[in-house]
């Protein structure tokens, strides 16, 4: 299999398929705890983290904008962090509904164009798209991913490590 921008697109997708599964794997955990779905998406792995349903957020968010970023195309709506569990697998379905109709076109010749993007405050960098997608929104997708994993894992959701690749399997 050869790599390009456009293989991001596959794997942003089967990591939205993951999120999906350990919401899923939290809920079910959370139903037979007795605990409720928005107090679950309240955890923290500590208390200075940002929580699960931030976790989330950013997963859906990151999966839609830098592959639209690097394809030159306008940016989706960003999905918030007040959302219901029912809302943030929903806003998983539309993520990867998205995804599934990028074509190969839209970032064919793309690697090496410039794109500046404000991250945080004061910070502007410019870069080529290839670098964004493959080192910076993929890390960052991996460490959201991995921290809601961390989340659920330190509430006692029965999750291995084959959970967190769920969505490659």
């Amino acid at each position: 299999m050869s790599v390009n921008l456009f293989t991001f697109v596959g794997l942003y997708s089967r990591l939205l398929d993951t999120a999906a599964h350990l919401l899923k794997k939290g809920a079910a955990h959370a139903v037979a705890t007795g605990v409720s779905e928005n107090e679950m998406l309240d955890w923290r792995l500590i208390d200075d983290m940002q929580p699960l349903r931030f976790q989330v957020m950013v997963v859906c968010n990151f999966s839609r904008q830098w592959p639209a970023r690097v394809a030159g195309l306008a940016l989706p709506a960003e999905v918030g962090a007040d959302l219901s569990l029912a809302d943030f697998l929903a806003a998983i379905a539309e993520a990867k509904a998205y995804l599934a109709a990028l074509t190969p076109d839209q970032f064919a010749g793309r690697d090496d164009v410039p794109l500046t993007v404000m991250i945080g405050t004061g910070m502007e960098p410019t870069l080529p798209a290839a670098q964004w997608l493959t080192v910076f929104a993929t890390t960052n997708l991996y460490f959201h991913l991995s921290t809601a994993y961390g989340i659920l894992r330190s509430r006692g959701v029965e999750i291995g490590k084959v959970d967190l690749f769920a969505g490659g399997l």
